[in-house]
């Protein structure tokens, strides 16, 4: 009550006061000074600007004193700080807009006044006035309310205030036009509806004011008027800031915004006042469209400045070379050649078409060896670029899609502005694509076809021609002019329009025609996906004109697949025929997978050979569906009228080991890699090997083996597939820490692999898998995992392992006849004796028991030879023996022996061709090769060995080494050659030097064709725990990359870029001259260095190094200053940005999120926390700040490579994303508050700060998100005490809605 009583008697004498200075005309100084001492008698003469006084003031000004001294007094206390400006208009808003008819007087005043102090944001100092004010300003336009908000902060409530002015003004103006609509939303607290219907409404004096003319002539222009204000004020940059925000953090509240926009426009033809009020709508509709593409003018004049411009812009025409514009390309080309590594098969599909013809060039005329060779790299080119892109460009139709339906939420208004941007986006999309495909033809070098292509290039220039033909002899009536949209849409059959002519899928005759070349492989590619139509066929030099008229559709001979649709039956050379021819049709194929499920015995296992042929290696044009039903068969359905409680799948045996044997090669199984499928490949394997490997023989006799052999080596292949894609001869322990930071999937496991595949299947009706539904299966994966954590332990003879153990000892040493011929844990001393049929007999026993046992067996044997009781030939002789047996237990001899190899406790067996093979034919051979690939790189090549002595290697590796060169290089045995390869690899690699050299002689001897390969291959193991290699071989890697400023001690002058870092289109010719790029040899090392962590320091190092070097070439000697401006800085700019595009692609393929994550939270803080002298001559300041640029632009681009830039990273990325950069902006913050002391110079700093904020706001403002509010504030406080007000800004308003008030204050830093 006394706070009631004393509000009412302060009011009254204001009122007084006022009504006294107005009675002596004082002029408005006087009345100033007589308010200031009510408020002083009140005690609020402290509390300025004050509330109290302007509520007291608005109260009698609307409307019982509305004079124009009051207003002329208001406008003098609102100019003097006296009263708020923003508290003021928010009541005059309540109060006038609804009563303007009425008033017309005091809304022409009111818009005067916003006109001019709409933007008088002046921060108030006093706590209390500013919480008063807030409360307010919220409580008279009702803004959480209306805007679902708690407005606590005054930045907070100048957003919402004045995007609630514009939108209140806006939709009165439409009121007093006739033009009332209801919109969806409510879009702002203003009050719209006037007074204009209660005409008898009386102001002040009892004057009807639809009796006076000049009134009415008021009313009228105070519309205009109010159009005129909004135009004026939203056409400040303050106000762009303001709006922007609310369009960042608002969006939906925006969009309402443009609808009304949109309405004024649609209707402006049609309205007669809207079209007089035409000029105005135009200014006012560009000055809100123009916020969504504002940009903050940052300090150009300062050096930082323009880098942060340069950054997110394109490199200047002066960069035009052929080295700098592949430079561009650098990370995809790195990408592309990473992903052809056997080692590592990626478990996901995400791919540019150049870098893929280059990828493909690479291997023209490929080294002989077991890694994937050109079908590889032709499915990367040909159907995973092409898909990467249908599923960008329909993304962006879907966007458009979605953004259409807001568009339609009232009458008469079409899509909305956002759609019609979606719109020409997609449009500017797919014309650069086909921008992109015509300009390919200036790339010869890149389009020649390899040799196992051309006749596939050729076909595909033949359509072309027949389509051209076809066109200008006008069949079935097509001009030559209206075909060029007309065909290949969506499969759609136009009417009128002439059929597309198929690709021919047999051999034309074209001795005469020899015109194609990759990009009509790659234009074919897209107008199959519809990416394109067939006006492609009629781009200028596509086809030469020579050959169009030599175009003759008699020579083409017919097409086995036209007569398998017909309905032939699948035997004999129709099977051999389309194996060998790739299908062309969706239609085909499904065919061939209704016959592998249901047709007969033949059938079923023809047609899963014939779709594991050409048509999965090399139909690229639907490869993803060949695929897709690959996987299907190797999951079949339960035939309906199937019983009994044996296995389905055992029915569909032909087709199984059609499949698993016709898949085994390692092209398609990398191919099936490239398509993303390994975790359901995974999935699907898992039960075949569960029920094959369960079955037990029914006979033992090798005579009647058929079905029993057959059975062994369906659950042999589907076992040997399924750990072809997991490194399960790896430690538990290292593969736990490679999974925990290394990129997804680095290290794969089993229980990794299903986790993917329960992922894609949550939206489908699919059951998850998990591997406790296969307890046989489970019981293997568990011990294989404990033997290659530990010695065998904890069972005893009589144990029934070991009875089968036993018996698989009397299998492979039959010949034996000693008693106790063996020793150790598995003794078969009792069952050795053995003569006759019995010492003949093959254990009838399941494949999961012969698994168990074998561990027991390798023990037993290598114990034997260890002590001389076996001969090595004998030990070798029975492993191949076990191999041969059953071709699975090779998994079980691999896991054993690398895992005795890497404890490091057997004796060195002597290589010397009595016990064991001799490498001495031609290691030193090998070394000498070896020696010079190295050099080559810029490589110290480690010590050779004596040529006097005798090579060396641990006991279980000339055991697994002496196995593998017994295996026969057969097709059919490919499945086996894919296991022990990489696994023979990584033990080798595990074993002291020169042990590589010592397996590759004893492989080359045995094949000599494969003979540059294994140097090759030899060649990399040297990098698995050399540190000092690793960084000579990272360091030729930037310098044949970006050149060396000394080019006469550098041994990469000929050639930079992309081809001087992954060598020329023909890398095995390089190969074969006893040199490699150092790219490449990088890119096939990394994944095997021990010490990964180490590589990021080289990598930080070599960036900031190079980064200098750079600076050094653009800045004189003298001064630290440009040479050339702008340009040269831009020129400059792009080659430090190619720089930390290199130090980021090399350091994500080898060690992905695991070095991602230490150069956020470790590598780059301890660089910068770090004093460094000059090690590299005198360093000046413009070299200082391009070194914190070119860190930023490593870190961005790192974070971007395993995360993406995007706002929904995977379910797993996000948690990630936003610990590891929040941490990283919280050591920023702490430093920009005086709480730690960086070490490096104070140019570079600033620069990297600078320089990351800038590249986070324009290239992954999203990522802003992560960083909390209060740290956000900080480092915003800090850019200000740099004068980078505008950067500040620009990372506040990406914050949120947690800094969006914080944001809004600094609005009065705009000029």
């Amino acid at each position: 009550m006394e706070m009631a009583s004393n509000a009412a008697l302060f009011e009254e004498r204001v009122a007084e006061t006022l009504k006294l200075c107005q009675n002596r005309r004082e002029p408005p100084l006087v009345w100033a000074a007589e308010v200031l001492k009510c408020l002083d008698t009140a005690g609020l003469g402290l509390g300025l600007p004050s509330v109290e006084l302007g509520q007291v003031l608005v109260s009698h000004l609307c409307f019982a004193y509305n004079s124009s001294c009051m207003w002329k007094f208001l406008d003098h206390a609102l100019s003097s700080r006296l009263l708020s400006p923003l508290h003021v208009l928010s009541l005059l808003t309540s109060r006038v807009i609804p009563h303007r008819w009425s008033q017309p007087e005091a809304y022409r005043l009111y818009l005067e006044l916003l006109s001019r102090y709409a933007f008088s944001f002046d921060l108030v100092e006093s706590d209390a006035s500013k919480e008063r004010i807030i409360k307010s300003i919220d409580a008279t336009l009702q803004l959480s309310q209306t805007y679902r908000v708690n407005v606590q902060e005054l930045g907070h409530t100048m957003v919402l205030f004045f995007f609630s002015i514009v939108v209140g003004l806006l939709d009165s103006t439409l009121d007093d036009w006739g033009l009332s609509v209801t919109f969806p939303e409510k879009a702002s607290g203003v009050a719209r509806s006037g007074d204009y219907l209660n005409t008898d409404i009386e102001s002040k004096g009892n004057k009807n004011f639809k009796q006076s003319d000049h009134r009415d002539q008021m009313r009228r222009s105070n519309s205009f008027l109010a159009l005129e204000v909004l135009g004026t004020i939203t056409d400040n940059r303050k106000a762009k800031v303001l709006l922007r925000l609310v369009h960042l953090n608002m969006p939906e509240n925006f969009d309402s915004l443009l609808r009304r926009i949109q309405f004024l426009e649609v209707h402006k033809s049609a309205s007669p006042v809207l079209k007089s009020a035409n000029q105005l709508l135009v200014r006012f509709s560009a000055n809100i469209r123009g916020v969504m593409d504002f940009e903050y003018q940052l300090n150009k004049r300062q050096l930082i400045g323009m880098l942060i411009h340069i950054g997110s812009n394109k490199p200047v025409s002066g960069c035009n070379s052929e080295a700098a514009l592949s430079a561009s390309w650098v990370s995809f080309d790195i990408y592309m050649e990473n992903v052809m590594d056997v080692k590592q098969l990626p478990v996901k599909s995400a791919i540019v078409v150049l870098s893929a013809l280059r990828l493909v060039q690479r291997e023209r005329d490929p080294l002989e060896g077991p890694i994937p060779h050109l079908e590889s790299r032709l499915c990367i080119l040909l159907s995973i670029v092409p898909l990467a892109i249908a599923l960008l460009l329909e993304d962006e139709v879907d966007s458009c899609n979605s953004s259409s339906q807001g568009g339609r939420e009232f009458g008469g208004v079409g899509i909305g502005y956002r759609h019609e941007m979606d719109r020409k986006h997609h449009a500017s999309r797919k014309h650069g694509l086909i921008s992109s495909l015509q300009v390919l033809g200036h790339f010869s070098a890149l389009l020649c076809p390899p040799s196992s292509v051309v006749d596939a290039a050729n076909l595909a220039a033949y359509k072309a021609v027949g389509f051209i033909s076809n066109a200008k002899n006008g069949k079935d009536g097509l001009s030559e002019s209206s075909h060029v949209n007309n065909f290949a849409k969506s499969g759609m059959v136009i009417e009128g329009a002439p059929q597309v002519p198929p690709l021919p899928t047999a051999a034309p005759c074209l001795e005469h025609f020899q015109g194609g070349n990759m990009r009509h492989l790659i234009v074919e590619a897209c107008i199959t996906r519809n990416l394109i139509d067939t006006s492609a066929y009629f781009w200028p030099g596509y086809v030469s004109a020579s050959v169009i008229s030599l175009q003759d559709s008699s020579q083409i001979q017919g097409s086995p697949w036209s007569t398998f649709m017909e309905g032939a039956p699948l035997m004999g050379s129709l099977v051999d025929a389309l194996i060998a021819i790739p299908a062309s049709s969706l239609a085909e194929i499904e065919k061939l997978y209704h016959l592998a499920l249901n047709g007969s015995e033949e059938e079923k296992s023809a047609a899963a050979k014939i779709l594991c042929g050409a048509s999965l290696r090399r139909g690229w044009n639907i490869q993803e569906h060949v695929v897709h039903f690959m996987v299907k068969l190797l999951s079949p359905p339960i035939p309906p009228n199937f019983t009994g409680t044996r296995s389905h799948l055992i029915d569909y045996l032909p087709m199984l080991s059609a499949i698993l044997f016709g898949a085994a090669s390692i092209d398609t199984v990398h191919i099936l890699s490239l398509h993303g499928v390994v975790p359901e490949v995974a999935a699907a394997l898992m039960p075949l090997c569960e029920v094959f490997g369960s079955l037990t023989p029914t006979s033992n006799h090798k005579s009647t083996m058929a079905e029993e052999l057959s059975i062994y080596m369906v659950f042999s292949s589907a076992f040997l597939f399924l750990l072809r894609l997991w490194k399960f001869y790896k430690p538990p322990l290292e593969q736990c820490i490679s999974i925990r930071g290394g990129a997804i999937g680095s290290e794969l496991t089993l229980e990794y692999l299903l986790i993917l595949h329960n992922n894609k299947i949550v939206s489908t009706s699919d059951k998850p898998v998990y591997i406790d539904f296969y307890p046989k299966l489970r019981a293997w994966y568990c011990q294989n995992r404990s033997c290659i954590a530990s010695t065998l332990s904890g069972l005893c003879n009589g144990n029934p392992v070991h009875q089968v153990a036993n018996k698989i000892l009397n299998m492979i040493y039959r010949k034996m006849t000693k008693t106790g011929a063996l020793s150790g844990s598995a003794s078969a001393a009792s069952s050795s004796t053995s003569t006759g049929d019995d010492a003949y007999q093959r254990p009838v026993i399941p494949a999961w028991e012969v698994l168990e046992a074998v561990p027991l067996v390798l023990e037993a044997i290598l114990t034997a030879c260890a002590h001389g009781i076996l001969s090595s030939r004998d030990l070798t002789t029975g492993l191949r023996d076990l191999v041969d047996f059953l071709p699975a237990s090779l998994v079980a001899i691999i896991s054993y022996f690398s895992a005795e190899i890497s404890r490091g406790i057997w004796k060195l067996a002597p290589m010397n061709g009595k016990d064991w093979p001799s490498p001495a034919a031609n290691l030193q051979s090998v070394e000498s090769e070896i020696k010079e690939i190295l050099t080559s790189v810029g490589v110290d090549a480690p010590r050779c060995s004596p040529g006097d002595s005798t090579a060396m290697l641990p006991l279980p590796m000339a055991a697994l080494v002496s196995l593998t060169i017994t295996f026969k290089l057969d097709k059919s045995l490919e499945y086996i050659h894919a296991v022990a390869g990489t696994s023979l690899e990584n033990c080798a690699s595990c074993c002291p030097w020169p042990s590589m050299p010592v397996i590759g002689s004893l492989w080359a001897q045995k094949v000599r064709r494969w003979h540059d390969f294994i140097v090759a291959s030899c060649s990399r193991s040297v990098f698995r725990q050399d540190k000092k290699a690793v960084a000579q071989l990272l360091r030729s890697c930037f310098t044949s990359f970006l050149g060396s400023s000394d080019a006469s001690k550098s041994p990469f002058v000929r050639q930079i870029g992309v081809v001087g870092l992954l060598g020329d289109i023909n890398w095995a010719q390089q190969a074969t001259h006893r040199s490699m790029a150092p790219g490449y040899l990088y890119l096939r090392s990394c994944r095997t260095i021990h010490d990964v962590q180490y590589v990021n320091h080289v990598i930080v190092g070599l960036v900031s190094e190079f980064a200098q070097k750079m600076a050094s070439r653009w800045t004189s000697k003298d001064f630290p200053r440009l040479k050339s401006g702008e340009s040269s800085l831009s020129l400059a700019t792009t080659k430090v940005r190619d720089v930390a595009g290199l130090g980021a692609s090399l350091l994500c393929v080898t060690g992905g999120l695991q070095l991602v994550q230490e150069l956020y939270q470790e590598t780059l803080p301890t660089w910068l926390l770090s004093a460094r002298e000059d090690e590299h001559g005198r360093v000046n300041s413009v070299s200082h700040i391009t070194d914190g640029y070119a860190m930023a632009y490593l870190l961005v681009l790192s974070g971007s490579f395993v995360w993406g830039l995007g706002a929904k990273p995977s379910l797993w990325a996000f948690p990630v994303r936003a610990r590891i950069i929040g941490a990283h902006f919280d050591f920023l913050a702490g430093v920009m508050e005086g709480n730690v002391s960086v070490g490096c110079d104070t140019d570079t700093w600033k620069a990297y700060v600078c320089c990351l904020v800038g590249l986070l706001v324009s290239l992954a403002p999203e990522w802003v998100q992560d960083v909390t509010a209060e740290t956000l504030r900080k480092l915003a406080k800090g850019l200000r005490r740099w004068r980078e007000c505008e950067l500040a800004l620009s990372l506040l308003e990406r914050g949120g809605s947690g800094t969006l008030g914080s944001a809004a204050e600094l609005v009065n830093v705009i000029d």
